[in-house]
């Protein structure tokens, strides 16, 4: 067997009795080996890279050697018993957890945690845990070199969120700070850092849930038009909403723009199916709807006010996916625009024919792979005489630009 020993809270929080009494090789970090008893004549390895630390335990697992291996906290969240059951299975581990950076966070700052989302950042791309920070009222990040508390707060300064640093958790150097995104993005945080907490303030507490984690997702979409304020039937309808929903494909720790957003109901949909989203709007009273709609839905949107393209410029992010709304002799620079931007896709929702081939070709010019329809409907409605007749709607043309599959060359921030 190779035992599996989570050191408390953090490094340091050694658990009770001889944890490595009997084995011929223990592996942890420095500080882990440190706060044990190691067996006389014992064999230890620091870990550092992963892959020459498994091949000496693999060495000892062959001759039926004991084995113990030291990690913090809960080695089984984000931890290095994924690594160890993907290479000796799961039914050689005999996992000992300790008590979790996040769990001993959230402990500290007397909150439950079950309706939290845990993204890690730990040698990961720090854009997921941004997004997830943005979509979510009660977020963990477990940080790592390059992503910290000052990045996480560079990217999070104007999304109205406050951070909870907790560094050295269960050891004598403790500390738990409560700081501003602005605040921790001034600082020089070392690597003590165990886990940041990103909150609003206003729902940190949460409603009681049965699923923990990351919320469930909504029971329909393509919501109806009449579920979002919006001026003079100017929204997108909910069959082109429903296509369009599923060619974004917006998932927890993405990014969607709504460029040229109206009443921000795409937006609002994405952001209910757990994606982070920025909704462009030209019109002050359009940003006012935007707004409107998102608090209505209880989803949080960013919203910006500027005319496309030339607003683009201004956001700083890398959109997964683009959904772009209206028309104008401008829409094939905007497309143009969002397609060099996009990761995975652009969504282009058009009404008048003339605007369709220029669109297109923006599209296909940007390297993206092009398709798309013409959705035409009739719905039903009554008649007099309790009989019903089926009333069409507007024919919209929506066309898409995926990206193909690892080609990310042109996009650029």
């Amino acid at each position: 067997m190779i035992t599996v020993v989570g050191m408390g809270a953090a490094a340091g929080a050694a658990p009770a009795g001889d944890v490595a009494a009997g084995a011929e090789l223990v592996v942890g970090g420095r500080r882990h080996l440190d706060a044990v008893r190691l067996p006389e004549g014992v064999r230890t390895v620091v870990l550092g890279a992963l892959a020459p630390a498994l091949d000496t335990v693999a060495e000892y697992v062959e001759r039926g050697r004991p084995v113990t291996v030291l990690a913090s906290g809960d080695p089984g969240f984000f931890g290095i018993v994924r690594a160890l059951a993907e290479r000796f299975g799961p039914e050689r581990l005999d996992v000992r957890a300790g008590v979790s950076s996040v769990a001993a966070a959230f402990a500290r700052v007397g909150l439950p945690w079950d309706d939290a989302v845990v993204a890690s950042a730990h040698g990961r791309d720090l854009r997921t845990a941004v997004n997830v920070c943005r979509a979510y009222p009660k977020v963990a990040v477990l940080t790592g070199p390059g992503a910290g508390p000052a990045e996480l707060g560079a990217a999070l300064r104007d999304d109205g969120r406050v951070f909870v640093v907790a560094s050295a958790l269960g050891s004598a150097e403790e500390r738990v700070e409560r700081v501003t995104p602005a605040e921790a993005a001034a600082r020089d945080w070392g690597t003590a850092v165990s886990v940041v907490l990103c909150l609003d303030g206003a729902r940190a507490l949460g409603p009681v849930r049965a699923v923990a984690g990351v919320r469930p997702g909504p029971a329909g979409w393509a919501l109806a038009e009449d579920a979002f304020a919006h001026r003079d039937s100017m929204i997108t309808k909910f069959e082109v909403r429903a296509l369009a929903l599923a060619r974004l494909g917006p998932r927890p720790g993405d990014l969607v723009w709504d460029v040229g957003a109206g009443s921000g109901s795409v937006a609002v949909e994405c952001a209910r199916l757990g994606a982070a989203v920025t909704a462009v709007e030209r019109t002050p009273d359009g940003v006012g709807r935007v707004r409107a709609n998102a608090a209505a839905h209880g989803v949080d949107v960013r919203v910006v006010h500027g005319a496309a393209p030339a607003v683009l410029a201004g956001l700083g992010e890398v959109p997964d996916a683009v959904f772009v709304g209206g028309g104008g002799l401008e829409l094939p620079s905007i497309v143009a625009e969002c397609a060099r931007r996009a990761r995975r896709c652009v969504v282009v929702a058009v009404a008048a024919l003339d605007r369709v081939p220029a669109a297109r070709e923006a599209l296909l010019g940007a390297g993206l792979d092009c398709d798309g329809v013409l959705l035409q409907s009739s719905r039903l409605a009554p008649l007099p005489g309790d009989v019903t007749r089926l009333a069409a709607t507007n024919p919209v043309f929506l066309l898409w630009g995926v990206r193909p599959h690892g080609r990310t060359e042109g996009v650029a921030p």
